[in-house]
C-alpha cells in the first residue's frame, strides 16, 4: 500500500487539513479522509507511517458502532461506493482511510479521561499531587490504575500550537455548565465500555481523548475514537506499575523522539526506517487485538 501524506482532489472542495486528516466539503456532508501522517508531540513528521490511516479509520467505525447506546456519532458511512458521485475518480485513494461524516459544530474542548497515572498527568501530579486541579491519594507510582478514571479536559489547540491541560472550572468557562456535565458523563461512559471491552482482548487502555460536537440540536460523538493516536494502549499481559509500558500506540515514536532530545518544536527530524516499520506493525497488531481484522 502507498503512504498517503496528503490529498489533493480538485474537484473536491477542500475544507480543512489536521495534523493526520484533510476534509473535504461536500455539501451535505463532509468527506473525512485519515492519511498515513504522524504527529508527535503536536508536530507533524516527514515521513508517513504505512496503514495508518486505514488502521485509524477501521478503529474507529469500530468503535462508534459499539457506543451507538451510549450517544450518536457522525458516521454515515465508510463505504466508498456509496459516497456522492464525485468522490469516484479518487476512489482508489479514499478506499479504507475516509468516511463520509455528519456535518457538526465542533466543541471547542478536548475529553480526556485518565484510568492510569502516565505521561503529562504523572508529571502534574509529581509536581502538585493533582491532575488538572483534581486532588489524588499521594503515594501513586507510574502506570498505577486510578482509584477511578478522571475527567481531565484540555484546549482544543490550531496545528503547531499545544493542547494545554485546564481544570474543570475553566472548562466550564468555555463551554458552560451543562455541557461540561453532559460531556464529562459521557466521556466517563465510553471509557468504561472501552476500557472493560478491550480488557477481554489483552489491551489496557490507559487513556484517551474524545472529541464532541453539536448536530441537529444534539451532542455527538465526533471524529476518532481510541485508536491508537487518540489513546495509551497497553499489552495487559506485560503490565507492571511503577515503570514506563511498551505499547500498542505511537507511544514508541515519541521513545524515539526523546532518546534523541527532540525539543518537541519544528521542524521533525527523520524518523529512521525501522522505527516507520516496528510503529506500522503496533498500528496494526493494535487493529488485531480489538477487533480480529487482519491488514
Amino acid at each position: 500500500m502507498n503512504v498517503v501524506l496528503e490529498t489533493n482532489f480538485p474537484n473536491l472542495k477542500f475544507f480543512n487539513r489536521g495534523k493526520v486528516r484533510d476534509i473535504y466539503d461536500l455539501g451535505e456532508y463532509f468527506l473525512m479522509i485519515s492519511t498515513d501522517r504522524l504527529s508527535a508531540y503536536d508536530v507533524i513528521m516527514n515521513e508517513g507511517i504505512p496503514y495508518k490511516g486505514v488502521v485509524l479509520t477501521k478503529i474507529s467505525e469500530f468503535w462508534f458502532e459499539l457506543f451507538s447506546d451510549i450517544i450518536d456519532n457522525h458516521l454515515i458511512t465508510t463505504d466508498v461506493d456509496k459516497f456522492p458521485v464525485e468522490c469516484k475518480e479518487y476512489a482508489d485513494v479514499l478506499r479504507g482511510r475516509s468516511m463520509l461524516v455528519k456535518k457538526a459544530e465542533v466543541i471547542k474542548l478536548e475529553c480526556i479521561v485518565r484510568g492510569y497515572i502516565t505521561g503529562s498527568g504523572l508529571k502534574d501530579y509529581s509536581k502538585t499531587g493533582m491532575i488538572c486541579g483534581i486532588e489524588l491519594p499521594s503515594g501513586l507510582v507510574e502506570s498505577q490504575k486510578l482509584p477511578e478514571p478522571i475527567f481531565t479536559p484540555s484546549t482544543k489547540a490550531d496545528i503547531g500550537d499545544h493542547d494545554e491541560n485546564i481544570t474543570g472550572n475553566q472548562a466550564i468557562e468555555i463551554v458552560g455548565q451543562e455541557t461540561f456535565n453532559h460531556l464529562k458523563e459521557k466521556t466517563l461512559q465510553i471509557y468504561k465500555k472501552a476500557s472493560e471491552y478491550a480488557l477481554t482482548k489483552g489491551i489496557i487502555i490507559a487513556d484517551t481523548k474524545l472529541e464532541f460536537g453539536v448536530y441537529d440540536g444534539k451532542i455527538i460523538l465526533i471524529d476518532e475514537v481510541f485508536t491508537p493516536d487518540s489513546s495509551r494502549f497497553w499489552p495487559k499481559n506485560d503490565y507492571e506499575m511503577g515503570r514506563d509500558q511498551k505499547s500498542y500506540d505511537k507511544q514508541y515514536v515519541r521513545n524515539y523522539l526523546t532518546s534523541i532530545k527532540f525539543n518537541k518544536q519544528p521542524p521533525a527530524p527523520k524518523l529512521p526506517d525501522d522505527i516507520i516499520e516496528n510503529t506500522s506493525k503496533k498500528y496494526k497488531e493494535a487493529l488485531f487485538q480489538l477487533t480480529g481484522e487482519q491488514i
